[in-house]
C-alpha cells in the first residue's frame, strides 16, 4: 500500500492526465498487487527493492511524464523486464490516444506484462523478440523510446537507432555513470542531449536524445 507521501509524488506528475487521479491511483495499486504476486515464481524487480515499488519503481517511472510533448503518441520501450517505466506511464495515459510497444524476450516476463495491459485494460503490445529481431518497418512511426537499466549507452544507441525517425526522441534513465557514457556514446554517435536531474535518485538523469545518427 502507498504512503501519503508517494500517493502526493505521483499526483505531482499527473496534471495532464485525462483520466480522474484516483482511477490512475487504483490501477497503479492493481499493477503493484500482479508484481508482487508474480515476483513469488518470477524475479521481475530486485528483492532489495520490492518493499519500495511506488518510490522505487512508479515515481521512477512517472517522472518521464514531465518531458512529453502533448503530440507524443506512439511509445517503444525497450527491455521491459518488469514493465518500467512503459506499464506506469501507460496506466497514466489510459484513456488518451497514446500506444505502447514493450520489447521483452524473456517469455515469464512477457506473460506477466501481457497479463497486467489484459486486466488493466491498457493500449499496449508486447513483443516478445530482441529488438534486433524487430524490423522497425514493422512498427508505427515513434515519437518517444524509453528504457531503463537495459545496456550502456553506446549499446543502447545502437539498439534504438533502427527505431529513430526525424521527430522520434528518446528518454533513458541513467545513473552515476551518465557523464562517461555520454563521452564514450559521443565518440560513435551524433545527437542531441538534454539532461534532466532524477526525482528519485541523487546521481541519476533522464537523458533526452533526438536526431540521432551514426558518425
Amino acid at each position: 500500500m502507498a504512503s501519503f507521501d508517494e500517493i502526493d509524488r505521483v499526483l505531482s506528475y499527473l496534471d495532464r492526465c485525462v483520466r480522474p487521479s484516483a482511477d490512475i491511483i487504483a490501477d497503479l495499486e492493481s499493477y503493484s498487487a500482479l508484481l508482487q504476486k508474480w515476483q513469488r515464481i518470477q524475479n521481475l524487480v530486485s528483492r532489495e527493492t520490492l518493499n519500495l515499488i511506488w518510490s522505487r519503481h512508479f515515481i521512477d517511472s512517472l517522472q518521464v511524464l514531465s518531458l512529453l510533448k502533448r503530440s507524443d503518441r506512439s511509445f517503444l520501450d525497450l527491455g521491459s523486464g518488469g514493465g518500467f517505466p512503459a506499464l506506469p506511464l501507460a496506466i497514466a495515459l489510459k484513456g488518451s490516444d497514446a500506444r505502447f510497444v514493450l520489447v521483452e524476450p524473456n517469455g515469464r516476463k512477457v506473460s506477466f506484462l501481457r497479463t497486467v495491459a489484459r486486466e488493466l485494460g491498457l493500449a499496449v503490445q508486447v513483443d516478445g523478440r530482441r529488438s534486433d529481431q524487430i524490423d522497425s518497418r514493422e512498427t508505427p512511426p515513434i515519437n518517444v523510446i524509453t528504457s531503463r537499466a537495459l545496456a550502456p549507452l553506446p549499446q543502447l544507441n545502437a539498439m534504438i537507432a533502427p527505431f529513430f525517425g526525424p521527430s522520434t526522441r528518446a528518454i533513458l534513465h541513467k545513473g552515476r555513470e551518465h557523464v562517461e557514457e555520454l563521452a564514450e556514446a559521443g565518440a560513435q554517435w551524433h545527437f542531441n542531449v538534454l539532461l534532466t536531474k532524477s526525482d528519485t535518485a541523487e546521481d541519476s538523469v533522464l537523458i533526452e536524445l533526438s536526431d540521432l545518427r551514426s558518425i
